[in-house]
Formats: C-alpha cells, structure tokens, sequence
C-alpha cells in the first residue's frame, strides 16, 4: 500500500505486522496446541472431577467444577499471554531480530508493538474460545454470560502482554524470563483466587492477590460463568486492568524505541 493509503488506514502497517506472526501460526500452531488447550482441560478433569469429587458442599454452595472452571479460563490466559510475550519478543530483539528488519522498513515502533500486541491477544482468544467450547460440553458453565468471558480475557491478555513485553525486551538473558514465570506467574496462578477462594488466605497475602491484574480476571469471569455479581466493581476491575494496560503499552514503546531507532 502507498504512503497516502498507510496514511488513510493507520491500522494497515499494524496488520501487516499482525499478518506476519499469522503466517508463522499456520506452521507452528500443532506445537502449541497441549500447552494452550489440551493441559487445561486435563486440568478441568483432575481438579473438577478428581479433587472436586471429595468437595460435597462445593465453594459457595456452587459445585467445585463450575467453581474451577473460570479461575482455570483466566489462568490459561494468564498463561498463554506471558509465553508469547516473553521468549518471542526476545527472540526477535536478541536471536532471529526479526524487529530490526521491520523497523528497516516504513514501520514505526508504534506499529511493530500494536501488531505483535494483536497477535498474542488473537492466541489468547482463540484459546479461551476453544476452552469454553469444552467446558461448555462438560456442563460447567452455567450462565449465557460466558460469552463475556473473551472480552475480559482480552483486557487481562492487553494488561499482562504490554508489561511483559516491555520486560522482555529490557533483559539481557533469557534467565530472566525464566524467573518472571517462577516468581510471578506461578505465585499468581496459585493464590489469586483460581483454585481456592482468596479470602481463605492471611489478610497480606489476600491484599497481594487483589493487586495482581489475575485477580480481577478470574472475579469477572468466574460472575460470568455463574451467572452473579463480581465481589468488586465491573467498572473498577476494567478501570483497573486498563491501567495495567496503558502503563505497559507506555512503557514497551519506550523500551522498544531505545532499542530500535537510532
């Protein structure tokens, strides 16, 4: 497209970006596939069914299964976000440097991060998409509300990746990707409320939950799913984790603009 057309449609650059990573996932996608789909359902069948077996009265008088199912549709996001927002996005700084060549061209930086920003939130969609289909089939969704699920995921997917990627791209070692999974990923999937209520937990560890954007996730989805009003504000939590969002976006164009305009 021309420069007047880019100019009239400022979405296109992006998209191109966007369709690049499109490109790759149409030869990659079988490797993700147990990662992002097949071990959360495996998860759903040992907890829901297994541990949720010896749970009689439920969490709330809500069986464990149904209970579990949102908790688990946030975490894969968690998830899925934070695996391709830390390894892809150093990669293409350090390894492949797949963004030096992009900001060759009449790319801006603004368009390589809103590009590849879309891509990892397309994965995240389509992974819940599938995931609600299987749990859907299980039965364990009990509200039409669900559907807001994929919205809600989307924001936590945008809250989570602009941060990350902001991260990913200031590290010098991969190790340091490692640790933000072991001190940050895995704490937050543990105690923000996915697989146990979080007000079960001492008051300082509770008041680290409410702070983690997982958190505020796993409240709207799971009043969704059940079909009741979050613990906290919808409006709040979207507040919230837009928050998140704008301040990594802020911060990833900095860290990505040091890096690639000279």
């Amino acid at each position: 497209m021309s420069v007047a057309g880019s100019a009239r449609f400022p979405w296109v650059p992006a998209y191109s970006v966007f369709e690049h990573y499109l490109v790759g996932l149409r030869r990659t996608w079988r490797a993700g596939v147990f990662s992002s789909f097949l071990l959360p359902v495996l998860t759903v069948l040992g907890f829901g069914f297994g541990v949720g077996a010896y749970i009689d009265q439920g969490v709330g008088g809500v069986p464990y299964l149904d209970w579990l199912v949102p908790g688990l549709i946030a975490s894969t996001a968690l998830q899925v976000t934070v695996g391709d927002s830390t390894w892809p996005v150093f990669s293409n700084f350090q390894w492949v440097k797949i963004y030096f060549s992009q900001a060759a061209s009449p790319l801006r930086v603004g368009d390589i991060l809103a590009g590849h920003l879309a891509f990892v939130l397309f994965r995240v969609l389509t992974t819940i998409a599938a995931f609600l289909l299987v749990t859907g089939l299980f039965g364990a969704l009990r509200s039409p509300w669900a559907l807001v699920t994929l919205p809600v995921v989307a924001l936590l997917g945008l809250a989570v990746a602009a941060p990350t990627f902001a991260y990913a791209a200031s590290v010098s070692s991969d190790n340091w990707l490692a640790m933000l999974f072991r001190f940050a990923v895995i704490p937050m999937a543990l105690f923000a409320g996915v697989f146990f209520p979080v007000e079960s937990l001492p008051d300082a560890l509770r008041w680290l939950a409410y702070v983690t954007p997982l958190w505020h996730a796993v409240d709207l989805c799971r009043a969704a799913t059940l079909g009741v009003a979050p613990q906290w504000s919808i409006v709040g939590h979207v507040l919230y984790l837009g928050a998140w969002a704008a301040a990594g976006w802020l911060m990833a164009a900095r860290a990505f603009r040091r890096k690639l305009v000279v």
